[in-house]
């Protein structure tokens, strides 16, 4: 018996595809895609297939106007549109292709979205339109395809798409992690295990956002859904998107659009730039994106309010110096500049700090500091409720550097769709700051603070290369070391990197007790090896192994890779990355170097100051201890700051009732464990993880702290009460974070919103704190005309490179500033050393 062949066709994402394939006529676009495919299957079902009206966030104005064109065109052709509300096209595709296959169907799904390639099996193929040289290709997904194409099955594709929504991770490595650890949890229980650094960092930073995408990512297939297969029958009517050409407005939503690339306008000329630029008025809004390199314009764009957008591009006449001119001309003009990522642009133009200049992203990091990306495209489809084409879709793989280059003009509209996203979205995000009570945040702090971070990556820090050899050198013998040990203590030679190959030695041959079995074998994640490592040398001395191995790969072999032709390493400060609001560093991460190791500290002696100077590092003594002081208002902890006394000392004789004198380095040590342990919401279950002591005590221990605190027990039951009530928690100095967990019905995950409407206040106060410190000591440097400058900054800690003969200024300058940073009920400590390495100077 011949099986039924059935055609579903994702409108929602077919709609959007085809506004980059053929942008000026969306119908006509997708006329082109359907026809191809129906001239192909010849199928004997069809359906097209559009999600519930409420269901679908992100779709825009624009998406959801074509979407409803299309959903007449397929009417028109009889062809049947299924929908059912409040359920995504995802599920619906999914769950209604399932149902035609065990219904005895040959399935093809004809869609953009490449979630539904995990669903891809023998009778269900996907269909994924690709940019051609007609605009019109399909690529075919069968379980082989999908295969060759990832190396992996299709089900296991729900995890690399979630790891690809963490910015820095792409397809290549995250189908690398799902072949070795089969899944995210499995993933995480090995992440001290992950060779790579940089991809740890990123998986260590954005877990809750790889965990939430997982849900989206992940189909569910069990919809209330089902093809009618009489409607559905394949009549003749629909030959005429096969073999009949169309007139404009032949079908419903048929007609010429207007598309927004038909304002722009590429400027090659320099009578006709001066021309452009002597129509602006002074005192008006201006959108403007500019692109170099090597600290020279090659293009800038402008969007104004009289006529679209202009590019300039950097060719004879148009010198990037009169480019660079009249740039900063025109900011000086303008009554507001709005701009993307202002910090990327500041190579190219010689700015100081400017209250006319708006930096769209980081206002909408503000608003919604969860988001994976802040590109134009997503600012586009969030404020101006546009579907833009990205940069991907304009350039391929192309920076935008070397598509000014290989593809000029299409390049070109990819900076003016920059300024016209950043003019657009300027007075919009504007106007939602204010009501989120975050003005003053953005412009007191995050908007300084990119002129502060710009400066410390063009300052950069010096590296001594021959003492990094020796410091490799040195971590190398060790690791040798370590290995012939524990071979010798394990009686095998084996690869002792491969968690898979590990687990079996330890808990498979050598039955050591307390190993956790897993899908693919036993767990060897640190906080198991931990546990067990007071009772057995071997796992000592494999977790020392680890230490070593990944001080070799991540900085003695890893640094050297950054190290620029100045002999310094010029790194990148981020500040739209974090959920808190705290700065990270990448390329390299300079802010994740262990110290717990003796040979980990050390790595620190390799950063030297240039010749001349000094450095003067200083760091805040238990910041967010001292927030959560001020913050609760505990009067108890307050007075146990003003004594300027040991705080844990102090907590430790007021828990466990005994003089501030006989209190032992055991109490003590667990009285340090719930002080810091309060200030991330830590359970009796963390803290008895932690001390290694059982439930019941640790449940006592955070009882008798409330006991003591009544005030901080009162304030973290209202940071949660209120999170729970507005949706997010809210810092000190008005920064946001949205908690939806708080309204999940899954306890894990409210238990987690709970931590995080915690933590959140007090670890995005601190940060402000520090921000606040480092906008000061950088602009009090300038003020008073000395040379020296900040060139690191690592969470509470302040590093600067001082010439010698300011060192006493530069000193006092430092420790003042980050102490009268804000005024709290208790005083912020700050200590400043001063050395000839970092090493020296900590």
């Amino acid at each position: 018996m011949n099986k039924k062949k059935i055609v579903l066709i994702d409108g929602y994402s077919i709609g959007k595809e085809a506004m980059f394939l053929l942008p000026t006529n969306t119908v006509k676009g997708v006329r082109h895609l359907v026809s191809g495919l129906l001239e192909e299957v010849q199928p004997d079902y069809l359906a097209a297939v559009f999600p519930g009206l409420e269901n679908d966030q992100n779709r825009t104005e624009t998406v959801l106007k074509r979407s409803e064109q299309l959903k007449e065109l397929f009417v028109s052709l009889d062809i049947p549109v299924l929908s059912k509300e409040n359920v995504n096209s995802l599920d619906l595709m999914a769950s209604l292709a399932k149902r035609c296959k065990e219904e005895g169907g040959e399935v093809v799904l004809l869609t953009g979205d490449k979630r539904l390639l995990q669903i891809v099996e023998t009778d269900v193929m996907v269909q994924i339109p690709e940019l051609g040289e007609e605009k019109k290709e399909r690529k075919s997904y069968k379980p082989e395809t999908v295969k060759e194409c990832f190396d992996l099955e299709p089900s296991q594709l729900n995890y690399v798409f979630s790891l690809e929504q963490a910015e820095g991770i792409g397809q290549k490595t995250a189908c690398q992690l799902v072949k070795q650890y089969e899944t995210i949890d499995n993933l995480y229980d090995h992440l001290e295990e992950v060779i790579s650094f940089r991809v740890r960092d990123i998986l260590a930073c954005l877990k809750e956002q790889i965990l939430k995408a997982l849900e989206v990512m992940t189909p569910n297939t069990g919809c209330e859904i089902s093809l009618d297969y009489i409607k559905s029958a394949r009549e003749s009517k629909i030959d005429q998107i096969v073999n009949m050409e169309f007139e404009p407005g032949q079908f419903p939503g048929e007609e010429e659009e207007e598309h927004i690339e038909k304002g722009f306008h590429i400027v090659k000329d320099r009578t006709e730039a001066d021309t452009v630029f002597e129509t602006f008025q002074a005192g008006k809004d201006l959108g403007l994106q500019v692109s170099g390199e090597d600290k020279t314009i090659t293009a800038l764009s402008l969007c104004m309010e009289a006529g679209g957008c202009f590019c300039f591009l950097s060719q004879g006449s148009l010198t990037p110096q009169y480019l660079k001119e009249k740039t900063e001309e025109l900011i000086q003009r303008a009554g507001s500049v709005t701009v993307l990522d202002l910090k990327s642009q500041l190579p190219y133009m010689n700015l100081s700090q400017s209250k006319t200049i708006f930096d769209a992203s980081i206002a909408a990091y503000l608003l919604d500091p969860q988001k994976s990306s802040y590109e134009y495209t997503d600012l586009a489809d969030q404020y101006l409720k546009e579907s833009l084409p990205s940069k991907f879709d304009l350039l391929g793989k192309y920076s935008l550097d070397l598509g000014l280059k290989e593809e000029k003009e299409t390049a070109a509209f990819c900076i003016c769709y920059m300024a016209y996203v950043a003019y657009g979205c300027g007075n919009i995000l504007r106007e939602e700051l204010k009501l989120a009570d975050m003005e003053s945040l953005f412009i007191e702090i995050e908007m300084p603070l990119v002129y502060c971070l710009f400066d410390m990556e063009e300052a950069g820090i010096q590296v001594e290369r021959e003492r990094l050899k020796e410091y490799g050198d040195r971590l190398k013998e060790g690791i040798a070391t370590l290995e012939e040990k524990i071979y010798e203590e394990t009686g095998e030679t084996f690869n002792i990197n491969s968690p898979k190959q590990l687990g079996e030695i330890l808990f498979g041959h050598m039955k050591i007790p307390g190993g956790r079995k897993t899908k693919t074998g036993y767990s060897t994640a640190a906080d198991v090896l931990e546990k067990i490592a007071p009772d057995y040398p071997v796992i000592r001395l494999i977790l020392d192994y680890r230490q070593l191995t990944k001080l070799n790969s991540t900085y003695a072999d890893g640094l050297a890779a950054y190290i620029g032709p100045d002999e310094r390493i010029h790194g990148t400060f981020n500040q739209m990355i974090t959920a808190t609001g705290r700065i990270s560093s990448t390329e390299p991460n300079l802010q994740n170097i262990p110290i717990r190791m003796e040979l980990g500290r050390e790595i620190r002696k390799v950063f030297v100051p240039r010749e001349g100077c000094v450095f003067v590092d200083a760091d805040y003594s238990q910041i967010e201890l001292r927030v959560l002081a001020h913050m609760s208002g505990d009067p108890r902890l307050i007075a146990a700051y003003k004594q300027a006394e040991d705080i844990h000392a102090i907590t430790a004789s007021e828990v466990f009732h005994v003089p501030l004198k006989e209190v032992t380095s055991l109490q003590r040590r667990n009285a340090k464990a719930v002080n810091f342990g309060i200030v991330y919401g830590i359970s009796s279950f963390g803290l008895s993880e932690g001390l290694s002591i059982t439930r019941k005590e640790a449940s006592e221990y955070i009882e008798k702290y409330f006991e003591t605190y009544p005030g901080v027990k009162t304030f973290l039951d209202k940071l949660v009460a209120d999170a729970k009530e507005q949706g997010y928690a809210i810092s000190m100095f008005g920064r946001r974070r949205l908690v939806p967990e708080l309204k999940s019905s899954d306890f894990m995950q409210r238990s987690f919103g709970e931590r995080v409407a915690m933590n959140s206040p007090i670890q995005g106060t601190a940060a402000d704190i520090i921000k606040i410190a480092m906008i000061h000591v950088d602009q009090e440097l300038k003020r008073q005309g000395l040379k020296s400058r900040i060139v690191l900054q690592v969470h509470d800690e302040l590093l600067i490179e001082t010439y010698r003969e300011e060192l006493e200024t530069v000193k006092a300058l430092l420790v003042h500033e980050m102490k009268h940073a804000v005024d709290l009920h208790v005083p912020l400590e700050v200590e400043a050393k001063v050395g000839d390495s970092w090493f020296d100077a900590k």
